[in-house]
């Protein structure tokens, strides 16, 4: 009896002790994104200061009227925006995750998680390989995928007739359950615009088309601070793209509208952050007088249009464009650039990358460690990106097919460890975080799914 006691007692204190760090691990996200929202408004205030413009106006008639009539040529315009600049970028956001600590931690709690040598130093609980291996099981080497028969030159009768077939059936069954099984193994270049939106429950019903158009006109008539930011963006980025520069009107016409679009607040109720708020001039402070800015709470980063770009690949109507785009935003980018301990946001991918590195390639990663070349500085920006302008397109979309078909992000992290080891040889030669760089600067050249499998399946025990 006092042997059931003493057990229930140490079962009691290990489920007290758990939920204690959950507790302040909680309190810690908060606390972490409370600083960096400051951070970014501050820029943001900062730039409104600078340059003397406010962070909204309503358009004279005359301005409404050329805007509504180069509604299709956005690219053709050149605004100055010399004086802009991004509010932040990824390397910035990367600082502010490695500096996340957890109390209980520093004090002793776990001394399993102190051989962790990577840039992030908070214990949460990520995949190993065996339980990737479990979770991934479609991609394993007897199962066929697009993406690696082609590749191999196996007949296409072996494999991808039958699975156009199929993917056909589930198109013709509109199964959403279905369609997201299937795109595991991939999707075949002419079905992924209908299964990609059969996931997303997306339809192009009338009071669809008559929201974009409301979100258009909402454009139209008032000018924000941060459409100077969306401009900036698409040019530094999408616009320099040989990839995507083509659908520079598509990129402006879907961010613009997705700036205003309030229906974006939803989902910060599963997210530890919390939307950026303004106040009426001379209200400062007062709730009451409080809208949150810009509309959809979500403040552009620089890259942030390298989320809409490669859907420009698979929809051309700009109403269809945008739903699939705002689903993908708050179904999954967005986590891409929030403090959060869920399996598939950044900072669980950025410990995901660096445990998978450290357990299966120790020596290079301790290597890359020594000469002051952390990987996670180098991969952080793939994976804030979900590899967008990093792989070829046709490329970068058999991997977003995974991405829909298991509903997670932690395949980035994955797929970024399956490239350091892809070019572990040379990243051994190097002595720098130049060097490395270097080495990995180009990934255009790489087959996702071969190395995915190689990784998972093939090389690693």
């Amino acid at each position: 009896m006092l042997q059931e006691e003493s057990d229930l007692s140490l079962v009691i204190a290990q489920i007290v002790q758990k939920l204690k760090g959950s507790s302040l691990y909680a309190q810690l996200e908060r606390q972490a994104w409370g600083s960096w929202e400051k951070r970014i408004l501050k820029s943001l205030n900062s730039m409104c200061t600078e340059l003397s413009i406010p962070l909204a106006r309503k358009r004279p008639v005359g301005e409404q009227k050329e805007l509504l009539n180069k509604w299709n040529e956005m690219g053709t315009d050149e605004p100055d925006l010399s004086l802009f600049r991004p509010v932040y970028a990824p390397k910035d956001f990367l600082e502010v995750l490695i500096n996340l600590r957890n109390p209980n931690y520093e004090n002793g709690d776990s001394l399993s998680f102190r051989t962790h040598l990577g840039l992030i130093q908070v214990p949460l609980k990520v995949k190993d390989i065996p339980e990737l291996k479990e979770f991934f099981v479609e991609l394993g080497l007897t199962t066929g995928q697009l993406g690696i028969d082609d590749s191999n030159q196996v007949p296409p009768e072996l494999f991808e007739n039958e699975h156009v077939r199929i993917g056909q059936k589930v198109l013709a069954e509109q199964d959403s359950a279905a369609a997201q099984q299937y795109i595991r193994q991939g999707s075949p270049t002419a079905l992924r615009a209908e299964l990609w939106a059969l996931i997303l429950n997306i339809s192009s019903q009338p009071e669809d088309i008559l929201y974009y158009e409301q979100l258009k006109t909402n454009v139209i008539q008032h000018d924000l601070l941060v459409d100077s930011l969306i401009y900036k963006d698409v040019k530094l980025t999408a616009s320099n793209d040989d990839y995507y520069f083509v659908f520079e009107d598509y990129l402006y016409q879907v961010l613009l509208c997705f700036s205003r679009d309030t229906s974006v607040l939803g989902h910060f109720a599963y997210n530890s952050a919390s939307p950026p708020k303004s106040y009426i001039r001379g209200k400062l402070g007062l709730e009451e007088y409080a809208v949150f800015y810009p509309p959809n709470g979500v403040i552009p980063f620089h890259g942030f249009s390298m989320y809409v770009a490669p859907l420009c690949f698979l929809y051309h109507e700009p109403s269809k464009l945008y739903q699939i785009f705002r689903e993908m935003y708050v179904r999954f980018f967005f986590r891409l650039h929030s403090i959060s301990s869920h399996p598939s946001g950044i900072v669980s991918l950025c410990l995901l990358f660096e445990t998978l590195l450290q357990t299966y390639l120790p020596q290079l990663f301790y290597h890359l460690r020594e000469i002051g070349a952390q990987p996670l500085r180098i991969s952080f920006k793939w994976m804030v990106r979900a590899f967008s302008g990093y792989l070829a397109t046709d490329q970068l979309l058999l991997l977003w097919d995974r991405i829909l078909g298991y509903n997670s992000l932690e395949i980035l992290a994955v797929l970024a460890a399956a490239v350091f080891a892809f070019r572990a040889v040379n990243l051994m030669e190097v002595t720098s975080l130049a060097a490395a760089e270097a080495v990995l600067a180009d990934l255009s050249t790489l087959k996702v799914m071969p190395l995915l499998q190689i990784f998972l399946f093939a090389t690693v025990t």
